[in-house]
């Protein structure tokens, strides 16, 4: 397969056949893990994490069927998503890093779903923001369960809060619930949080029937994704599963 040059800077060796290749693995891995659970892989959307990797990865991606992909950092990912838009129509972007307000505004006219609305300040700006001749904006409410200094999230309050204000927020729809618990090298000490987060939802939509949406919840990555679909994930964010290691920076 031959792809574009990468109009971000390069390919860094894309190697689109073993990309197709880890991304069936990773579905086989997910089918496995959904089956033990009693749950279908129809059930799940693997959000394919892009950040650091160029143009040429998401195509090789693309070509293998993936459509929905993650970023963390608006900036990176404007120059992603408007260098996609011709080369690849139709991809769903996802933002799933910490949204700074003063970045809400672009946010808000390039992305499909944000998951990591952890403020009603930020609600209100990215409610603002979205021009009316777009969809609704997608949104999933972050919860900060590990409570670690460095990683972002609201507090239950802080939900129940939002919950409350999201009438008002025309432009918005609140579809579920993200975390990120700490990380632990036996995936099996991140099940507490997931299933934290999961009877959070339940326990939410018993206070206020239908404030979440479509129910979605967000969690689990490349080294413990399996444990938090058994858990209940419905959205599980890859990268390095797919993409293969990441240049930090």
């Amino acid at each position: 397969m031959n792809l574009p040059a990468d109009p971000l800077g390069g390919t860094r060796g894309v190697d689109a056949t073993r990309i197709a290749v880890n991304l069936r693995e990773v579905k086989q891995r997910l089918a496995i893990a959904a089956a033990s659970a009693g749950r279908s892989a129809d059930e799940i959307q693997i959000i394919a994490i892009s950040k650091t990797f160029p143009v040429d990865s998401v195509l090789g991606a693309a070509a293998a069927g993936q459509l929905q992909f993650g970023e963390n950092r608006v900036q990176e990912a404007e120059a992603k998503i408007l260098a996609l838009r011709d080369l690849s129509p139709g991809l769903e972007w996802h933002l799933v890093g910490h949204l700074q307000t003063n970045k809400a505004r672009l946010a808000a006219g390039l992305f499909d779903v944000v998951h990591s609305l952890d403020s009603l300040r930020l609600a209100a700006k990215l409610n603002e923001a979205r021009r009316t001749d777009k969809h609704v904006l997608r949104v999933l409410l972050q919860v900060d369960l590990g409570h670690e200094p460095t990683k972002y999230g609201a507090g239950l309050e802080e939900v129940r809060e939002i919950l409350a204000a999201a009438p008002g927020l025309a432009r918005l729809r609140i579809d579920g619930l993200m975390t990120l618990p700490p990380f632990f090298e036996d995936p099996e000490d991140a099940r507490p949080y997931f299933s934290s987060l999961r009877k959070m939802r339940d326990d939410l939509e018993a206070e206020r029937p239908g404030c979440l949406g479509h129910r979605h919840l967000s969690m689990g990555m490349s080294h413990d994704f399996e444990v938090a679909v058994e858990e209940g994930a419905t959205m599980v964010r890859i990268g390095t599963a797919i993409f293969g290691s990441r240049n930090h920076g």
